[in-house]
């Protein structure tokens, strides 16, 4: 299984308007759950989170506030006219 590292950024800022400005400044809204954890709202760049999801089973290894966090992918939510990454749903791995 391949893994690629990213940068992650805490989401602040929620709904509908705050995903769209983060899309236009070249960003992915992502939620990193599981592990009996709470959900945790991230912000993934676009150009690297799009070329590393191309595979499925990749293991993402986030770096969210200096702490690494493995994960892997749920769901991947699609535009379905632009075919970019509007969405993910990451699992924190075991």
């Amino acid at each position: 299984m391949a893994s690629v590292n990213l940068d992650a950024v805490v989401r602040t800022d929620f709904g509908k308007g705050a995903s769209r400005q983060a899309r236009r400044a070249g960003q992915i809204p992502a939620v990193v759950y599981g592990a009996g954890s709470e959900p945790q709202h991230v912000l993934l760049p676009a150009q690297e989170t799009t070329l590393a999801v191309r595979d499925r089973s990749v293991e993402l290894v986030l770096n969210i506030d200096g702490k690494e966090v493995k994960t892997t992918v749920k769901d991947i939510q699609i535009h379905a006219l632009h075919r970019t990454v509007d969405h993910l749903d990451l699992l924190v791995a075991a």
